[in-house]
């Protein structure tokens, strides 16, 4: 990245797992870095690091984070997966308002910057997509069947729409671009491999769902992190401004069953991969059902759904797209990654199969999960006398 030597980046969430891996590559490069976010770094943080801590619904603290800097990489939102999926007002909060303030400092204070970090579902809502690209249309708003789509969607259109805005008190305007992840994987992730790995040791993984051709994608962070580094540069003047106002896929460029995928993770782990496969209709029933659940007495209890109907969507329907805009304007060249280094961090922190469970534990774990999957399909039979 050319311009990291005398450039200054701020990085909201640039506490997160991402949003800190691309602060170290920035500062690997010479580059000042500001790492603006709720809570302070659980890593241990190089001394010229600036930690802000702030909300980015609270634009005084939007604004004094912001102030000075060249470049903003907006990486930091809400309601991603699991019962964050649930909380709609703090996900809008987070997501629309939260970037409306980030805008709102860009232009006020001068800096000519911004790379958004967005996210597949602005055009995916269950739809089967092969080889998609940047030229299929926003989904429709009220199509989404998750909030954090649907505000994803409405920030990245916000972000696209403010470039070429003229900057407050400067002769120069707002470049910005977004950027479109799969899901991130990679050594140390904390929001979805953690979860899985859960589900996989508590004996919860007992089963594959959707068809076994279904493909879907991810992007290591390390890929995500070069595909960031290379907007943001190409949002420059020795660019040409190529990539301002532009939207780009990012995965590894690789489709793959989603289950398959995960089939290195579960192995090294020392469990069996399930043979047993499931419909796709009858986990997205059960995630319907658990949902409702979860709106009935989520006030009171505020407990993990085991999918929610978008995760079921992202997991087992085929959508993937190209990555030819990208590599032709940016220069992305996704590199080739595997899970083993997922399997060993979670090994050398103490995971995978110890001993074999009880068989009376895993009995019972059976009969549970029969007893479930009986009890949904039962509720499709028509009632007597209805």
């Amino acid at each position: 990245m050319e311009n990291a030597r005398t450039d200054t980046f701020l990085i909201t969430g640039g506490c997160g797992y991402f949003g800190y891996r691309l602060a170290c590559s920035l500062h690997k490069k010479g580059a000042r870095v500001i790492l603006f976010d709720t809570v302070p770094p659980i890593q241990e943080v190089p001394g010229d690091f600036v930690f802000v801590q702030g909300d980015i619904r609270d634009y005084a603290q939007v604004e004094k984070a912001i102030a000075g800097v060249d470049c903003v990489f907006h990486i930091a939102s809400y309601g991603m997966s699991g019962r964050e999926q649930l909380n709609h007002h703090l996900i809008e909060a987070v997501n629309v308002q939260g970037t409306q303030n980030v805008l709102k400092g860009c232009i006020e204070h001068g800096v000519s910057r911004l790379v958004y970090t967005s996210t597949f579902n602005v055009v995916f809502g269950g739809q089967v997509i092969e080889n998609g690209n940047e030229s299929l249309p926003y989904l429709p708003l009220h199509l989404h069947p998750d909030h954090y789509s649907r505000t994803k969607s409405l920030a990245e259109m916000a972000v696209l729409k403010a470039n070429g805005t003229a900057l407050k008190d400067s002769s120069g305007v707002l470049r910005t671009c977004a950027l479109r992840p799969a899901g991130i994987y990679g050594p140390g992730e904390q929001r979805h491999l953690p979860r899985i790995v859960g589900y996989i040791e508590k004996g919860i993984f007992r089963f594959v769902y959707g068809e076994p051709s279904s493909l879907v994608e991810f992007v290591h962070v390390d890929n995500l992190v070069s595909a960031h580094e290379l907007a943001a540069e190409a949002l420059t003047l020795e660019k040409q401004h190529r990539s301002a106002g532009q939207a780009y896929f990012i995965s590894d460029g690789r489709p793959v069953n989603n289950f398959e995928f995960f089939r290195p993770l579960v192995e090294g782990l020392g469990y069996p991969f399930p043979k047993v496969r499931v419909p796709l209709y009858l986990i997205y029933f059960f995630a319907f059902l658990t949902e409702m659940i979860h709106h009935l007495i989520g006030p009171f209890y505020n407990f993990q759904p085991l999918l929610t109907r978008t995760e079921v969507y992202k997991t087992g329907v085929t959508h993937y797209f190209s990555m030819a805009k990208a590599k032709a304007e940016l220069g992305y060249e996704p590199q080739e990654y595997n899970l083993d280094e997922v399997v060993q961090w979670f090994r050398c922190r103490g995971h995978g199969k110890k001993s074999c469970s009880s068989f009376l534990s895993r009995l019972l774990l059976d009969i549970l999960f029969v007893a479930a999957f009986v009890a949904v399909a039962l509720s499709f039979l028509p009632v007597v006398g209805s």
